[in-house]
């Protein structure tokens, strides 16, 4: 049971922050699910416990097993805490709740592609339902968090609970296993368009411009015709209304809510390329608009003296002649990391550190045989914007699946030693709580057994 201790109310958060499935059920947009319980003046739904427990089981590739009885005991905890978190006046604010749906929407985007995909996979009629859904889901996330953080904040480990903690697991055979571990930096060197290329696609686009405006040309047509969008062939270049919170590029939004009625912006860069945007129509807070983008072609010259650069400070870094520190300040053009050493942050976590079992596959080729020290050869790279690079990867460091050590996993045993402090405080806490909380369970669910006394030996 210590994997489902160590995965309960922190995994479901996950989930919630993620925007995952269970928070979208149909049954609970259109209130016609059973009732399971009542915890103060929130509710869990019959549909939520198998919608939860099925996302925790898919979440852990199966290892983690959970009953109903167990989930629903989970979902009540999550209630009682968002319950008391109104009781003790936790303040959530609007541009806190607004921060979460946006990442959320922008984790939608990224896995269906489009917002527009993303709303007809929950089944909701618009992007603004979607968001209303969502400021409901993050503003209960937001007091869960911090009636926590409330509960647990001034929560401490000593290094001697840190080794109790492990002792106590290695007695009873209970050591976690972690994974294979890597951290990588790179150099990168981008294939940028000649000058002149820039100068003729800027021509292009203020040719069309004057075409539609002076000739009255089909703005669609040209942009069917002209346009490096691979939606174009779908929508002829409009993407309907967007507003400040769309997920557009800055610099994107900042033009398109610059311009007037039947305006056509001059042309300007984004990592796209080239755009003009015609507004079509001022609709509130939003605007209706059509653009055309067209990305400068980058010759094969320019590629191949991109390759050969970065072979050579390869080369040299092997020999001696420059360390590869020195080579990142003096040549990589990645913004990202050029300030760090080149070291790659797990876009996931936040950390530098990358799970090697749950790495990009395309990636994980290219430095699994990498032992700590040693550099991947060059290889091409592109954008989602078109971008056109070529990259060297360096093993930084390297840890192979192992079980846990006290003083090489130090950091992550005190991690778990400090979950399982504050999930027994929690429970504690849980357990004062329930009996001063209104608790009704569903029939239902009367014949579960709990580790806590929510049935108040009286249903």
């Amino acid at each position: 049971m210590m994997q489902l201790k160590t995965m309960n109310l922190k995994s479901i958060s996950i989930f919630l922050i993620l925007g995952l499935g269970p928070i979208f059920s149909s049954a609970q947009k259109n209130k016609i699910d059973g009732v399971a319980v009542v915890v103060g003046k929130n509710v869990v739904l019959d549909s939520d416990i198998e919608k939860f427990k099925k996302e925790l089981e898919t979440q852990s590739e199966g290892k983690i097993k959970v009953s109903d009885c167990e989930m629903l005991e989970q979902l009540m905890e999550r209630k009682l805490l968002a319950h008391h978190a109104v009781v003790d006046s936790v303040t959530v604010s609007k541009a806190e709740v607004d921060d979460r749906v946006t990442r959320t929407i922008a984790f939608f985007t990224r896995e269906y592609g489009d917002q527009q995909k993303a709303v007809e996979a929950y089944g909701f009629n618009d992007i603004e339902d979607l968001k209303k859904e969502l400021e409901r889901v993050q503003k209960e996330e937001l007091l869960i968090e911090k009636e926590q953080e409330k509960i647990t904040g001034d929560i401490d480990l000593t290094p001697e609970e840190v080794r109790l903690y492990f002792n106590g697991l290695k007695e009873k055979n209970e050591l976690p296993e972690f994974p294979a571990e890597v951290e990588l930096a790179q150099i990168v060197l981008k294939a940028e368009p000649t000058e002149e290329e820039n100068k003729r696609i800027i021509a292009k686009l203020n040719e069309i411009k004057k075409d539609v405006e002076e000739n009255d040309a089909s703005f669609k047509l040209k942009a069917i015709v002209n346009s490096n969008d691979p939606s174009v062939a779908r929508n002829g270049g409009n993407l309907g209304t967007i507003n400040k919170d769309t997920q557009f590029i800055k610099e994107f939004k900042e033009v398109a809510f610059s311009l007037d009625e039947g305006q056509i912006s001059e042309p300007f860069k984004t990592i796209f390329g080239y755009h003009i945007i015609l507004l079509h129509k001022i609709k509130g807070k939003g605007r209706e608009v059509s653009h055309i983008v067209m990305a400068p072609e980058i010759s094969d010259q320019k590629l191949s003296d991109a390759k050969e650069k970065l072979e050579k400070i390869r080369k040299d870094i092997i020999a001696g002649d420059i360390t590869f520190e020195k080579a990142v300040n003096e040549f990589s053009q990645d913004a990202d990391t050029k300030n760090s050493g080149g070291l790659i942050l797990n876009p996931y976590t936040g950390e530098s550190t990358f799970d090697l079992t749950r790495m990009d596959p395309a990636l994980y080729g290219r430095i699994n045989e990498l032992q700590k020290g040693g550099f991947s050869e060059v290889f091409y790279d592109e954008t989602r914007g078109g971008e056109k690079m070529y990259k060297l990867l360096y093993m930084r460091n390297r840890t192979n699946t192992h079980t846990a050590e006290l003083v090489n996993d130090y950091v992550k045993i005190q991690k778990l030693a400090l979950l399982k402090k504050k999930e027994e405080t929690i429970a504690k806490w849980t357990k004062d709580k329930i009996s001063e909380t209104y608790v009704k369970i569903g029939s239902d669910h009367k014949k579960c057994s709990f580790k806590s006394n929510w049935k108040k030996d009286n249903q």
